[in-house]
């Protein structure tokens, strides 16, 4: 397999019997964990990628692996970096998702392409969700219990986490991510936070994030302390009568400096701020105007390697 220009290859990670995780390094925008099921000649894919060429690498990596065609692929939200993908795999398999999701992935279409026009996505179509589900939904592949759940607004409004009970592997999609900043601008940060203590409640050993290398319980402590501490900071700048732009030109990264991304403060002060004001979670904001504040607060277009 070949990643992008100065990045390391995608990685296919058995981390537990029959449990893979695809990992897609760096971990930025668009690059993106999937994951496979596979067990007693059945299995499953849990999101795809962003581009033609990376949903065929994914494609390559399943038939490494097993000679057996996914027959379901789950979509944990309706984010172009894991959903453009579906159309690689749809002629073969069910596609999943909650109920609102496919909605939002057609209102959604090809957007995302627009943000970053240099990025080759090839010949990408729109696959929707054509099974889904409100709360709860149980897949069984082979031996493998595959649980599906919508916890409520956190990464956005509509998300799916996947638990494997016999493996004590946990999917949680974008609502975690390992070494990247958290991004919420389309769901909760308190829907965020109570989600991550629902995370916590599963007891998984391994947790396979939306981005970044797969990890274990501990990656929701950096989840949970930077949603706390932007909680603090938006309250601290409406307080101030600062815009979420102006605070995240003043504001301290700390102990977050280190994670990729750290442009979306602006958006993640954003949803904060909506909801120090009174919104509810998930409350429509200008997804368009926040991101072009987020480009501006960056200098430039924040680079996608996708």
């Amino acid at each position: 397999m070949s990643g992008a220009a100065g990045l390391p290859d995608p990685e296919f990670q058995e981390v537990a019997d029959g449990v893979f995780a695809f990992v897609q390094p760096d971990g930025g925008w668009c690059l993106n964990n999937a994951g496979l099921l596979v067990s007693d000649g059945q299995a499953a894919l849990i999101d795809t990628a962003a581009t033609e060429n990376r949903a065929r690498l994914l494609g390559a990596a399943v038939r490494s692996v097993t000679e057996t065609v996914p027959r379901t692929v789950v979509n944990t939200h309706f984010h172009g970096d894991h959903s453009f993908g579906n159309f690689v795999f749809a002629e073969d398999a069910v596609i999943v998702a909650h109920e609102a999701c496919r909605n939002e992935m057609a209102v959604a279409g090809l957007g995302l392409q627009g943000l970053w026009p240099e990025v080759e996505w090839g010949e990408v179509t729109i696959a929707l969700p054509s099974l889904t589900y409100r709360t709860e939904l149980t897949l069984h592949v082979g031996e493998l219990t595959a649980r599906l759940s919508h916890p409520g607004p956190a990464h956005t409004v509509t998300d799916t986490v996947v638990w494997i009970p016999e493996r004590s592997v946990l999917f949680t999609g974008d609502i975690v991510m390992n070494g990247t900043t958290p991004f919420c601008l389309m769901g909760s940060v308190s829907g965020s936070l109570r989600t991550i203590e629902r995370l916590r409640s599963y007891g998984a050993r391994t947790v396979v994030t939306g981005h970044g290398p797969v990890a274990g319980p501990e990656v929701f402590d950096t989840t949970e302390a930077y949603l706390r501490w932007l909680r603090r900071l938006a309250a601290d700048g409406v307080r101030a009568g600062l815009s979420p732009l102006e605070l995240a030109r003043e504001a301290d990264l700390g102990e977050f400096a280190g994670l990729l991304d750290s442009e979306r403060l602006v958006a993640n002060l954003h949803r904060a701020y909506a909801e120090e004001r009174g919104a509810p979670p998930g409350a429509e904001l200008d997804v368009a105007g926040i991101f072009a504040e987020m480009v501006e607060h960056h200098g430039a277009l924040p680079l996608c390697r996708a």
